[in-house]
């Protein structure tokens, strides 16, 4: 790299955004710690600061323990400056919320929506529906600095669309981003409903840069990775489609089109067709969870057989990512689902590849989504570089 070139990325990484990070992340409280941090003079710090504290950025919060000297402010980013719309859909239901920028709820609410009555349909109601929870909030859409969408499908993030959902009919390509910024006039970001589960339980856990990969089993099955604290997405939005992995042997045809796909085999809703045809009606994931509940032995046998078959493909996964945790989440988490997966996991992968690896429930549960949606939107509208161009847009 030219020396220009490090002279403006060393510029770039003290920009007054950069502060912010520092401050929102925990690495730094006062000023003084910013300025060892980054090594800024006395003067270009305050001037960093000064912005963010006008802005709202940033607010102070008392003053830190002394250790001889004048005791020093305490600077904490200020997460009440901004709301955040949340919305996570799955194949039958909505969950919705409005929170604060620390991801506190005002409110939320839960209902039924079916995705396969298309985004014309699916989209007004949501955009009603999310009207009138922020009015319930008691808040305004301006106060929102953004929105966050999660849907049960491969999303291309950069432009918010989905790109042939399995289970979401009339969807593809739609300009889902598009159209609810005209409907609600806030940003819009739309991602997997996977990832925003694994981003959101990493983010609680608090693992940092530590691998994580969730995988999510209801209608369908789906994976979300975070690697080094961001969602790796692949490179048109397909990483982690696990539900479409083929399993030898099966010649059940699948949503998708192919025969013997993971989702086919081992989802909720292959579950719950594999019951009704046992002679014990089931029409939904759920109705399999209230089956398990109930103690039906068949219910548990194949859920059991389901959760192998998901564990025999999480095996070359974990080989392959190696990551230090492992959530299960969704409908059949917290079942005997959870029990084939270990089994055929622990079975089937090298030791060295799950020597540290932490198999685990969700902590967040039917949550998941919401508080994922949240971190994105966050994580995204306060970037360094959205912050300093706002500070920029305000000063000029």
């Amino acid at each position: 790299m030219a020396t220009n070139e490090r002279d403006l990325a060393a510029v770039a990484a003290n920009s007054a955004g950069h502060l912010l990070t520092l401050v929102r992340a925990g690495r730094a409280r006062t000023r003084g710690e910013l300025r060892e941090l980054t090594g800024l003079s006395r003067s270009a710090l305050l001037q960093r600061i000064d912005a963010l504290l006008a802005a709202g950025y940033l607010r102070t919060s008392g003053v830190a323990g002394s250790t001889g000297g004048r005791p020093s402010t305490v600077l904490e980013f200020n997460d009440r400056r901004q709301l955040v719309l949340a919305a996570d859909l799955g194949a039958t239901h909505a969950r919705l919320a409005v929170v604060d920028l620390a991801g506190r709820p005002l409110v939320e609410h839960v209902g039924e929506l079916d995705i396969a009555d298309g985004p014309e349909a699916v989209l007004r109601r949501l955009t009603a529906d999310l009207s009138a929870l922020v009015d319930h909030a008691g808040a305004r859409l301006e106060e929102l600095c953004g929105i966050g969408l999660g849907v049960p499908g491969p999303v291309e993030f950069s432009t918010g669309r989905v790109v042939q959902p399995p289970i979401m009919p009339g969807w593809h390509d739609y300009p889902i981003r598009e159209h609810l910024e005209a409907e609600l006039g806030r940003p819009v970001l739309v991602d997997n409903d996977a990832n925003l589960m694994a981003l959101g339980e990493h983010a609680t856990l608090g693992l940092d840069d530590t691998p994580l990969i969730l995988v999510k089993v209801a209608t369908g099955i789906g994976a979300g990775i975070v690697i080094d604290g961001r969602v790796y997405r692949g490179v048109d939005g397909g990483a982690g489609d696990i539900g479409h992995v083929r399993i030898a042997g099966n010649d059940v045809r699948c949503t998708c089109g192919s025969v013997g796909c993971l989702a086919a085999v081992a989802s909720g809703r292959a579950i719950a067709r594999r019951l009704d045809g046992l002679g014990f009606p089931t029409r939904s994931s759920r109705d399999v969870v209230s089956r398990l509940h109930a103690g039906e032995p068949d219910a548990i046998r194949l859920a059991r057989e389901a959760g192998q078959h998901v564990g025999e493909v999480l095996a070359t996964v974990v080989c392959l990512i190696n990551p230090a945790v492992l959530i299960i989440a969704g409908d059949l988490a917290e079942t005997a689902f959870v029990t084939g997966v270990r089994e055929a996991l622990y079975a089937r992968a090298l030791p060295r590849a799950t020597r540290h690896l932490r198999v685990a429930t969700s902590e967040l549960g039917q949550r998941g989504g919401v508080v994922g949606a949240v971190r994105m939107v966050v994580d995204e509208l306060y970037s360094p570089a959205e912050v300093d161009r706002r500070l920029a847009s305000v000063s000029g």
